[in-house]
């Protein structure tokens, strides 16, 4: 991918200062340039490792400290999460999100991660995961089992990163993405929205994510979800607006990248969805219910879509990203103790 000029901050504060219609104006003229404005990609995440993490993200009920009432703990079997692979495809997703919870991966999970990616790549879906801070080593072990991405958030400005996150540097973060980007590996990073960050912090983020060298080729904007138990649970609500305003000085600043409604997404009105895809947003994460609903037509997703005008893509375009650890919490699925090994210890 071809990368402009570099962005300076007064350009980015330039953009979130426009006049709303105007930034929508533009943002959709961008889009077009580059996606159908009708195309949407089609995620599903699986939460392979649940909780018991030992960093501080105060916004992540993952945190094993922070009492959420969330206690499983175990890297699932391969055969399990193929399963889910399947349910989903099954359903119409084409990108399938693995996310573990725990600082890094470990030599004895390597060979478990390495035959999920090859078992839900030889379905024909497409692979992501997301796994915390990863040596050369295990970047270039993830792409020689055929990894398409992985997802590693900067979560919000280098300024105000210290505030939510003491546990991992902002500088680790910026090196994993160098180092699955040298891998071969398409990389997809973001934040999140409502962190009680400044609009100039989500500029910086936003800045820090447009100047890599090669821009993301997903870019998730997650809004925060309130997690009782987490230091951020009383965090104010985050103004609709000013989230459509972020996706689509986002989708301004890295047009051919995906744009993704992430996190927070089920606690949004139709119009607000509707709004961030006028804004750019071309990509979205479609929730675990994807994997118990009997008749996929009356989803409230397709529905969505169907009063849009919008289509879900198909794997033989999409590009596709992951999720962000935050919504993991929610997906932890009932299976019995067998089907787990132990890798709770960090």
């Amino acid at each position: 991918m071809a990368h402009h000029a570099r962005w300076t901050m007064s350009q980015v504060t330039a953009l979130f200062q426009k006049p709303l219609l105007d930034l929508l104006f533009e943002a959709q003229q961008t889009h077009r340039q580059h996606f159908d404005p009708r195309q949407v990609q089609v995620s599903t995440l699986l939460s392979i490792k649940t909780g018991a993490c030992p960093e501080d993200c105060k916004y992540c009920p993952q945190s094993a400290r922070y009492k959420t009432g969330l206690e499983a703990e175990r890297l699932m079997e391969v055969e399990q999460v193929l399963d889910s692979a399947r349910k989903a495809k099954n359903a119409g997703s084409t990108r399938f999100c693995m996310g573990a919870a725990w600082k890094n991966p470990h030599e004895r999970d390597m060979p478990y991660l390495e035959q999920m990616v090859q078992g839900v790549r030889a379905m024909g879906l497409e692979t992501c995961m997301t796994l915390g801070t990863l040596t050369n080593e295990q970047a270039q072990r993830l792409a020689s089992a055929g990894l398409d991405y992985y997802n590693h958030n900067l979560d919000t400005s280098p300024e105000f990163y210290g505030n939510i996150i003491t546990t991992r540097t902002y500088q680790e973060r910026l090196d994993t993405l160098d180092k699955v980007r040298n891998a071969g590996i398409k990389v997809c990073s973001g934040g999140i929205v409502g962190l009680g960050e400044t609009v100039t912090d989500r500029a910086g983020l936003l800045l820090q994510l447009a100047n890599l060298p090669t821009p993301p080729e997903s870019v998730p904007i997650n809004m925060l979800v309130k997690v009782k138990g987490t230091p951020l649970a009383d965090n104010e609500d985050v103004d609709a607006f000013d989230f459509i305003r972020t996706i689509a000085v986002a989708r301004i600043m890295m047009p051919t990248s995906y744009v993704r409604l992430s996190a927070g997404r089920e606690q949004m009105s139709e119009q607000t969805q509707a709004m961030c895809f006028m804004a750019g947003a071309n990509s979205i994460f479609y929730g675990c219910k994807l994997l118990t609903t009997p008749n996929p037509e009356e989803d409230k997703d397709l529905q969505l879509f169907r009063k849009l005008g919008l289509n879900p893509q198909q794997i033989t375009t999409e590009m596709g990203d992951n999720e962000h650890q935050q919504q993991l919490a929610g997906q932890i699925l009932n299976a019995d103790t067998d089907n787990y090994y132990n890798a709770a210890v960090l």
